[in-house]
């Protein structure tokens, strides 16, 4: 039997000290998601401040990744530059800062961590500056502006997350490589590569070559989708010489119908995506496939809840020697489920009754896929310029027209 909510490793280790020794790192899952389901989080801007307005909420969601088998908790630093903060009427800038939003991430986060065997992320994302066609210089100070208060706070390595353009993504490595402190790269894209289309195995030669420890991908697009576009990172860093360890926090979603840009080009996005969410089964398939494919950091992004990570530790319990403490009520593929009332039910505290379900939607009347709506934009496009006052009624009207229904 193995033990429940410990290591078997003794003293806090770091992040390349932990892959170097083969061990599995677990990831957390999507904060921006799960709090604005919660009612902490504006849906559009997707801004963190919750960090200063409500620090109880985000500890708590901390603490339920952690108990649920993480050993890395991000900073809720998603979208937390300045201009993000600023951007799109936004205003979140003149009341609540940069540095504050920042700093009370970094001490939540650290707070948390060191309640169980946790390395503490700060991370930086894609900007509006870059896609207003700023330059390297002013899009690289934007990434500094949030690394000075991850220095100042000692964070235990960075990781530049989120982003659509690999041009963007190795600026952002650059500065956080100034650090001294190991750094991690995702990019949000698929097998097509990014927005300019360089592939998934040249990004992953750039970002190592920028000075990235940790390579793949989150967010946009779901767990399938994502190892197919690590497993071209892998082939590209393989042809090129290179060495990384590879990463994975894909969507809690299943996006098969989905296009270059993932998710955001679905008509359900973001609030009518809970017919598409991923089961806790898929999630421990996932997280085979990813660990046999190589993938030693594995974890989440959007629609990732704790029982979603909860299902990649209990998967890799083997490897790892322990379960996560939240197993203790769990139980492993539904075997508390033998103490039910009905027979039917306690019929499914097994394994391979969960592993080969082909769940029913319940919607009779719904189409099995989508239709996205990806208008084709990238950096530069009017539409995505940065924009620090509120989208006018003009502006909101010619996108409705635009509009395919």
């Amino acid at each position: 039997m193995l033990p429940i909510g410990k290591s078997t490793k003794q003293g806090k280790r770091g992040i390349l000290e932990r892959l170097d020794a083969g061990e599995i790192v677990v990831g957390d899952g999507g904060f921006v998601f799960a709090l604005e389901k919660r009612g902490y989080v504006k849906a559009g801007p997707w801004t963190p401040e919750a960090t200063v307005e409500h620090p109880e909420a985000v500890r708590q969601l901390h603490r339920e990744f952690l108990r649920a088998g993480s050993n890395v908790l991000q900073t809720f630093t998603f979208y937390a530059s300045e201009d993000k903060l600023e951007n799109r009427g936004n205003y979140v800038a003149e009341k609540i800062t940069c540095q504050k939003v920042n700093e009370a991430a970094c001490d939540i986060a650290k707070e948390v961590a060191k309640e169980g065997d946790a390395l503490v992320a700060g991370g930086v994302s894609q900007t509006p500056s870059y896609l207003s066609c700023k330059d390297k210089a002013e899009v690289k100070a934007v990434f500094r502006k949030q690394l000075e208060v991850f220095m100042r706070k000692d964070v235990d390595f960075l990781i530049a997350e989120y982003f659509e353009h690999v041009e963007e993504a190795v600026w952002a490595v650059e500065a956080l490589k100034e650090s001294g402190k190991p750094v991690a790269a995702t990019m949000c894209i698929g097998p097509e590569g990014d927005m300019h289309g360089v592939p998934p195995g040249q990004c992953a030669v750039q970002l190592v070559k920028a000075g990235a420890s940790i390579v793949g991908v989150n967010c946009h697009f779901d767990p399938d989708t994502c190892l197919k576009t690590v497993k071209l990172m892998k082939e590209g860093l393989e042809a090129a010489k290179l060495k990384a360890y590879l990463m994975s926090q894909p969507l809690a979603f299943h996006t098969p119908d989905c296009g270059k840009q993932g998710f955001i080009d679905l008509p359900e996005f973001p609030f009518g995506l809970e017919p598409r969410i991923v089961t806790r089964w898929d999630v421990q398939k996932y997280a085979r496939k990813a660990y046999d494919l190589g993938i030693r950091y594995i974890g989440g992004c959007c629609g990732f809840e704790p029982y979603h990570i909860r299902a990649i530790a209990e998967e890799l319990a083997p490897e790892r020697g322990f379960l996560p403490e939240a197993s203790e009520k769990h139980g492993s593929w539904g075997d508390s489920l033998s103490m039910h009332t009905k027979p039917w039910v306690r019929a499914r505290a097994r394994k391979e009754y969960w592993e080969n379900l082909k769940p029913a939607s319940g919607r009779p009347y719904c189409p099995s896929l989508s239709k996205p709506d990806g208008w084709g934009v990238t950096k530069g496009t009017r539409e995505l310029m940065q924009q620090k006052e509120a989208t006018t009624e003009e502006q909101l009207k010619e996108l409705f027209q635009k509009q395919k229904f």
